[in-house]
């Protein structure tokens, strides 16, 4: 990993898309450990997090953590999501949050060094492009170890670095979750991708 003392980074992390990798390799994430790891890296100027939180709940499963993240160090970027009926009668969530993190990566592309997507969908390749040509190095953080790989091959060969997120989970893993029982209790923070999981298995 070729990250320097002095660089000006940012992280712009797709909640969604970590919380799925991380679920597939076995563990959960330890957000502080997460910031202090990229922080003795570099000089983090921002940590944007993205979720889409359900408007149907009065209460979201998401807010112990959103709430802890706003509190510790991150910049919290959500918006609402949608729940509907899909054509089989099965309930999905349907909540992008693609331009919204491009936006943020666009502005802030003239104030940082290195940005750092934590993200697998190929849709970022064209704003790591962007930024690159700013002058701006781009990491991504996604796995290939996963089944299926949680990665585009297309936003994989844009970056300038790609960091295979089993690889560093030890930096900032909360715990192992590989061997839970079939019927585990429910985690204390989902995300609405679990519940669309959850929904495909019925």
């Amino acid at each position: 990993m070729f990250f320097q003392p002095q660089d000006r980074l940012c992280l712009f992390i797709d909640g969604t898309s970590l919380y799925s990798a991380s679920r597939n390799l076995g563990f959960e994430v330890d957000y502080r450990k997460l910031l202090q790891f990229f922080r003795s890296k570099s000089n983090v100027l921002r940590a944007y997090y993205y979720s889409a939180v359900l408007d149907t709940e009065e209460y979201s499963p998401l807010k112990p953590l959103t709430d802890w993240l706003v509190y510790n160090g991150y910049t919290l970027v959500t918006k609402n999501a949608r729940e509907f009926i899909d054509h089989n009668g099965r309930r999905r969530v349907r909540g992008n949050m693609d331009v919204e993190l491009t936006v943020d990566m666009m502005e802030m592309a003239p104030h940082i060094d290195h940005a750092v997507l934590f993200s697998g969908d190929s849709d970022f390749r064209r704003v790591l492009e962007a930024v690159q040509r700013q002058g701006v190095r781009a990491t991504v953080v996604g796995s290939i170890k996963t089944t299926p790989p949680l990665i585009g091959d297309e936003l994989r060969r844009q970056a300038d670095q790609f960091i295979e997120l089993a690889d560093i989970a030890t930096h900032f893993m909360r715990r192992q979750i590989e061997n839970r029982p079939q019927r585990a209790p429910a985690p204390p923070v989902r995300h609405p991708a679990d519940q669309m999981s959850e929904n495909d298995d019925e």
